[in-house]
C-alpha cells in the first residue's frame, strides 16, 4: 500500500458536476463530460456541489448484495447518473468495479469490514466521479484505459493508465477493452466467481435492457445515438472466447443471471442485422 495516497476526506471541497457526478480539481464554468454528445447539460443549466455538501445532506449509504461474492454500493436518494458500484470479493483481494460520487464514513466502515479494497477499475468516464477520493481513502490504485485519459477531471498519482485490449488485475480477474460507448470502454471478467461459472461486469459498455433477454450497445444512452456497427462487431469478437454465466450491468439489480455469454453474442448479431440491413 502507498501511504501518500491517503487524504483526509472532510477537507475535500473539489467541485462535482450535479448532472454527471464528475469531480474536477478546480472550479470551472462548464463540465466537458456533460457538453460531450454522449451526455447533456440540463435546461436548468450547469450546477455544482462538493463531496462535503453531499455528506451533510439527506443522502445515506446504500449497500445490498447483487450476486455471489458481489455487493452493490451507492446512495439513497440517487445522485447524478445514478449508477451503483460493485464490490467484487475476489480471491486476491476486493476490487471496486466502477465508482460512485458519494462516499461517507458509513461506506468506509462497511467496506473495511468486508476486507477493504485492493484496486479500483472503472468502465468509462461517466463513472470516474470521485475516484481519487476513493483511492486515497483505501490506499489503492485506480485502473483506467489510456484511450479515455482526456476525460479525467482530477489528476493524481493513484491513477494507473493501461493500453491495449487486455489487462490482468489478478489471477482470474481480467480487464478487456471492447471500446463501446467510449474508445477506452472497459469490462471486467471474473473467471473464478463463487459459482465457478464466470461473471462479466459491464457497466453500460454492454447495457442490460429491461426484459433481461438481450443487451444494448449505445454510443449515447440519453441522446439515443447507436454505437457504430464496426465497433460492436469488434467487441463481440474480443469477448467471444470468454465464458460467463452472469453479467452485471450499471443499475441496481440489472443483472443477467444465466447464459450471459450467449446473450451478448446473440445481441451483437441482432444489432448488426438491424444496423447493417
Amino acid at each position: 500500500m502507498v501511504q501518500h495516497y491517503r487524504e483526509a476526506l472532510p477537507a475535500n471541497d473539489y467541485p462535482i458536476c450535479v448532472t454527471c457526478g464528475m469531480q474536477y480539481s478546480e472550479p470551472r464554468a462548464s463540465c466537458p463530460v456533460c457538453q460531450d454528445e454522449r451526455q447533456y447539460v440540463p435546461l436548468s443549466g450547469q450546477a455544482w456541489t462538493t463531496l462535503s455538501r453531499l455528506r451533510s445532506g439527506a443522502r445515506r449509504a446504500s449497500v445490498h448484495p447483487q450476486g455471489p461474492g458481489v455487493l452493490g454500493i451507492g446512495c439513497e436518494p440517487k445522485f447524478a447518473i445514478g449508477q451503483r458500484a460493485l464490490l467484487v470479493k475476489a480471491a486476491d483481494g476486493n476490487v471496486l468495479w466502477d465508482c460512485v460520487p458519494y462516499l461517507d464514513e458509513e461506506l468506509i466502515d462497511i467496506i473495511n469490514a468486508e476486507g477493504g479494497l485492493s484496486a479500483i477499475a472503472i468502465s468509462h468516464p461517466h463513472y470516474y466521479s470521485t475516484m481519487v477520493d476513493w483511492a486515497r481513502e483505501f490506499q489503492v490504485p485506480v485502473y483506467l484505459h489510456a484511450a479515455d485519459r482526456q476525460w479525467v477531471g482530477r489528476s493524481d498519482p493513484v491513477l494507473q493508465f493501461w493500453d491495449g485490449d487486455r489487462l490482468e488485475l489478478a489471477a482470474g480477474l481480467v480487464l478487456y477493452r471492447p471500446g463501446v460507448h467510449f474508445p477506452g470502454g472497459t469490462v471486467m471478467h471474473w473467471q473464478d466467481d463463487p459459482d465457478g461459472l464466470g461473471a462479466l461486469f459491464s457497466g453500460d459498455i454492454i447495457q442490460v435492457i429491461p426484459d433481461f433477454t438481450h443487451v444494448a450497445f449505445m454510443y449515447s444512452y440519453p441522446n439515443l445515438i447507436p454505437e457504430r456497427p464496426d465497433i460492436v462487431e469488434a467487441a463481440a469478437e474480443l469477448l467471444a472466447p470468454l465464458a460467463y454465466e452472469r453479467l452485471y450491468g450499471a443499475w441496481w439489480d440489472f443483472i443477467l443471471p444465466r447464459a450471459a455469454d450467449r446473450i451478448v453474442q446473440d445481441s451483437a448479431t441482432r444489432y448488426l442485422k438491424f444496423t447493417r440491413g
